[in-house]
């Protein structure tokens, strides 16, 4: 396996009750986040976003039905020391494309990459998510209640 791009999406999924759906890394058991993933070579952010929703909860999203939006908001930041080694040496910072898309709250999850999910309100999602970046996203980004 070769080397990680420096470049990735963030896809903050929340159900029509407006609850933040979270996931519980494999690696890191207090690490809860969003859907993320890297950009492959050739793909659009928007191509990731959907096929890293697929592979990560197993849900194929139609872009009729349930549509990813694009937030147009790029993020920069550090990338974790215990994650370093995934990327081309001398590689420090990512670089993270935000999208949300909303989908019904009885959607069925099948993980993949992850321990365990929970939806989640924006206050419990917002104290629970580990990264500053996916902490603003879903703040700036799901309606409802701070």
């Amino acid at each position: 396996m070769g080397y990680k791009r420096p470049e990735s999406v963030l896809v903050v999924l929340y159900d029509e009750h407006h609850r933040i759906l979270l996931l519980q890394r494999d690696d890191d058991a207090s690490f809860w986040q969003s859907v993320t993933g890297t950009i492959e070579t050739g793909e659009s952010p928007e191509q990731t976003a959907y096929r890293e929703v697929h592979e990560e909860i197993g849900l194929q999203l139609q872009p009729h039905l349930h549509q990813v939006v694009n937030c147009h908001q790029t993020n920069r930041f550090k990338i974790r020391s215990c994650w370093l080694h995934r990327y081309p040496p001398g590689t420090l910072y990512n670089t993270e494309h935000v999208f949300t898309a909303q989908i019904p709250a009885d959607t069925v999850i099948v993980l993949t990459e992850h321990l365990s999910y929970e939806w989640l309100d924006k206050p419990a999602a917002l104290q629970r998510i580990w990264s500053p970046s996916n902490r603003e996203a879903v703040d700036t980004f799901v309606p409802g209640a701070k």
